[in-house]
């Protein structure tokens, strides 16, 4: 990651990464003075790469700082929206794919809902394109903080 945006980020999702580079630290500590085979560096090189990851989002982690709750849409926000062409709607997390392991589904800024759906107010209708290449049109129909989501009942 070579921006320095902030990233918003759940204590517990921050707690579980701090918790990953700690593990992966002690694993290349303790592999590290055994001998090496070329398995054994490509399983070295991809940890480092996982550790360089979850150092630069911690380092520009927001953690458990709620956004307004003003009903736009902005990451930490608990997104309703629905696809206007079946009306289906969808409930998801805007935040960090990698960082976070909430109870939903998780989209980032950079996804193309993410980016599409970003900075909407309840109501708006906006598009994206899909990977196959075809326009989904969505439109935004809440936005809570996190925080106050509460996950819907399934015992009911």
């Amino acid at each position: 990651m070579t921006t320095s945006q902030r990233i918003w980020m759940s204590p517990q999702a921050h707690e579980r990464l701090q918790e990953e580079l700690s593990t992966l630290r002690d694993l290349i500590a303790t592999e590290a003075a055994q001998d090496s085979d070329e398995n054994q560096v490509a399983i070295q090189r991809a940890r480092q790469a996982r550790i360089q990851h979850i150092h630069d989002l911690l380092l520009n982690a927001v953690v458990g700082e709620d956004p307004p709750d003003d009903g736009i849409a902005e990451p930490g926000m608990v997104l309703t929206v629905r696809y206007d062409e079946t009306g289906e709607t969808e409930t998801f997390l805007l935040g960090v794919r990698g960082a976070e392991y909430a109870d939903m589904e998780v989209y980032s800024v950079q996804s193309p809902l993410g980016s599409a759906i970003l900075g909407a107010r309840p109501g708006e209708q906006r598009t994206y394109e899909a990977p196959s290449g075809a326009l989904i049109a969505v439109t935004l129909l809440a936005a809570m903080p996190y925080g106050l989501h509460q996950p819907a009942d399934l015992t009911a």
